[in-house]
């Protein structure tokens, strides 16, 4: 055994200890978080869908659990969850299964049905719940399901376990959280039946007590049934700690589930509890799913909700909070995050931004993607390498623009294949803009994504040239063969505000203002006044450190809210944030001219012409608005013959992700 095997051994001898979940056997205690990919098609199996599984058991998962399948007849319309309600693919779950056992990990379905439950604006048409009442999300308001229906449903979960057993699985995970179906009968908050479905904790408990049975006389041990419920799902009169303590030590006592897990919120202001950003403190729910853990006698207890590290994850677990981990998106930015932790490899792993930029894009009905896995669902995602040049194609000498992500992402792949890369960095560091929005309250950890790439950088030779704004001379001075920008951008002006005030440098846009405001760090009196024509994450990041800094903080926006870009749970904990530090947002405003800003005095304007708000004793005037490429050096360096390439932003404004996508392709494809 090597030295590194033998000191993994000792730092995580928790994470490494085998495992048994109703006689499943697991080689380790870590298994895959239920995450959404979209990736099938047509409620099919597709080959991106089981090369995701496959690579996250080759990366060392020893149980995956998949996203929620097809399980029931009238989910014939959710055309992105697999089919397993009869045996219309039933060849492709074999294979899908086959696969991830072949790489001796378990494959376990998770069986779940959103109800009345919606993440997306509007409302759900089609619905069934326990009972007629609204969701407190999306308001829509279910048909209250039949007892004819319920005992269809019921039959069907059976008929599907069935399925899943002979198509290879081991096991399914019933989602009696978040909101969903389950949880919605389970809840007193959203259970208002008479029959024999509802009333007392009896009665709310009966619809998941018959689906368990149903399972359990449909399938054969060894057949693990997990099961993951509502920790604290947020909502007066909902599901609460002590309530969740009753239903596990009622499930415990049944002895048919194999093993618990806990999740919090629900379709609620509360849904953002469900996947804590890097707002959140690390591991927020261990306290919590410790406590529960004691009323489940011997039944396994996962550990989950923003284990990032791998060295947490070993804590939760020395420190009693379950007997197994449960990793999401830890794992869907870097699939082999077990396998280089066994190795001694942690400064391989490329970390979880906490961003939610992939729930936000399964939840917009894309498929999911990563902030800082470009390499996202395809073949050698887990030990990746950029392929070298073959000896038909020309080493290049390469000159990037740029120190920020993309550029960054560009020069360590094309280095890796064997170009010689330059980076010109007009600041101190690398990182660009990203690494000023990682100063901001909360943000510390999007510089995951730059200080990976910077270690790959310089483990494949690309040199840095920082403190340079380089010109055309300095370009053609380094005599590239290709020439990348990854520029970025600047935030426009105010187009309702005077020119001259730019020019005069008095009202400084939020980047500007931030870096200022960091090198204060004092008390400053008077009022902040951010005008938002952004609605970004980093714009309020800003706006709290303004709330740390100042005696009050004003957001103007045009718009009916803030934030409003963002992805939903995103969206609610920045209100959140916003609301308990006293922020006051004013919506459908923009700036006037006629501000007296020279007498502490914004003006601002209703944008359908109603009252005229104005704002006194402003100390600060700051804009965050529609950001422009900075792309000027594109055309003298095309005058110069040479090919240029535009990436990030520096092409066109949009998100980390894109930068990060771009940048990686790019790089590949020189």
């Amino acid at each position: 055994m090597t030295e590194s095997v033998i000191s993994a051994s000792e730092r995580y001898p928790l994470l490494l200890r085998p495992l048994s979940i109703g006689g499943i056997p697991m080689r380790n205690s870590i298994a895959h978080a239920a995450i959404t990919t979209r990736y099938s098609v047509g409620q099919k199996v597709t080959d991106r869908l089981i090369q995701y599984f496959t690579s996250r058991a080759e990366g060392g998962a020893a149980l995956l659990v998949t996203e929620p399948l097809a399980v029931l007849s009238w989910q014939n319309s959710e055309t992105h969850k697999v089919r397993a309600f009869d045996d219309f693919d039933i060849d492709g779950l074999s294979r899908w299964a086959a696969a991830v056992e072949a790489h001796d990990s378990r494959l376990v379905a998770q069986i779940q049905d959103p109800g009345r439950g919606m993440h997306h604006k509007g409302r759900r048409p089609y619905s069934y719940s326990a009972s007629a009442l609204p969701d407190d999300l999306s308001w829509t308001v279910a048909h209250a399901i039949e007892v004819d229906l319920i005992e269809r449903v019921i039959a069907e979960i059976g008929n599907s376990a069935a399925r899943l057993q002979r198509a290879g699985f081991s096991g399914l995970e019933l989602s009696a959280g978040h909101g969903h179906l389950i949880h919605q009968f389970l809840s007193p908050h959203s259970n208002a039946r008479e029959d024999a479905y509802g009333g007392d904790f009896a009665g709310r408990m009966k619809f998941l007590l018959d689906m368990i049975a149903s399972i359990r006389a449909a399938t054969t041990r060894p057949f693990a049934l997990m099961m993951k419920l509502p920790g604290n799902d947020g909502i007066p009169g909902g599901i609460d700690e002590t309530a969740c303590a009753g239903i596990v030590a009622h499930l415990a006592n049944l002895g048919d589930v194999d093993s618990f897990g806990f999740c919090q919120g629900s379709h609620h202001r509360t849904l953002e509890e469900h996947v804590p950003d890097m707002h959140w403190p690390r591991a927020p729910y261990n306290d919590l799913t410790k406590r529960l853990r004691a009323h489940a006698g011997s039944v396994p207890v996962a550990a989950l909700g923003r284990l990032v590290e791998p060295i947490q994850a070993e804590q939760a677990l020395a420190d009693g909070v379950g007997d197994f981990v449960q990793i999401g998106r830890a794992m869907v930015t870097d699939p082999a995050w077990a396998k280089k932790a066994f190795a001694g490899r942690e400064h391989d792993i490329r970390w979880c931004v906490s961003c939610n930029s992939c729930w936000g894009m399964i939840t917009d009905k894309q498929a999911i993607a990563c902030d800082n896995n470009p390499r996202l669902g395809t073949p050698g995602e887990v030990e990746w390498v950029p392929p070298k040049l073959s000896i038909n194609e020309k080493r290049k000498k390469i000159a990037i623009i740029g120190a920020g992500v993309a550029g960054l992402e560009a020069a360590w792949t094309s280095a890796g294949r064997g170009h010689d890369v330059t980076v010109m960095g007009s600041g101190p560091s690398y990182g660009g803009k990203t690494a000023l929005y990682a100063r901001l309250p909360g943000s510390d950890q999007v510089s995951s994504v730059y200080d990976y790439q910077y270690v790959m950088a310089n483990r494949y030779g690309v040199r840095f040239e920082f403190g340079l704004t380089a010109e055309l001379d300095d370009i053609r001075s380094f005599d590239p063969d290709e020439v990348i920008l990854a520029t970025g951008a600047r935030q426009s002006w105010p187009r309702m505000l005077p020119k001259e005030w730019e020019a005069d440098g008095f009202i400084p846009d939020l980047r500007t203002a931030s870096e200022m405001m960091l090198d204060v760090r004092g008390h400053q009196d008077g009022t902040a006044v951010l005008f938002d024509a952004d609605h970004t994450a980093g714009t309020y990041a800003a706006a709290q450190l303004m709330a740390e800094l100042f005696d009050r903080v004003v957001i103007a926006t045009p718009r009916p809210s803030i934030a409003s870009d963002e992805a939903l749970v995103v969206y609610q904990g920045i209100h959140r944030r916003m609301n308990q530090m006293g922020i006051h947002i004013v919506p459908f405003v923009e700036p006037s001219a006629e501000s007296a800003l020279e007498d502490g005095i914004v003006r601002l304007d209703n944008v359908y012409g109603g009252p005229v708000v104005m704002i006194e004793n402003v100390a600060l005037f700051t804009y965050s608005t529609a950001r422009l490429p900075n792309d000027q050096l594109a055309a003298p360096v095309r005058a110069l013959g040479l090919p240029v390439h535009l990436i990030g932003d520096c092409y066109a404004p949009r998100w980390l992700m894109t930068a990060t996508m771009e940048g990686h392709a790019l790089g590949n494809r020189l």
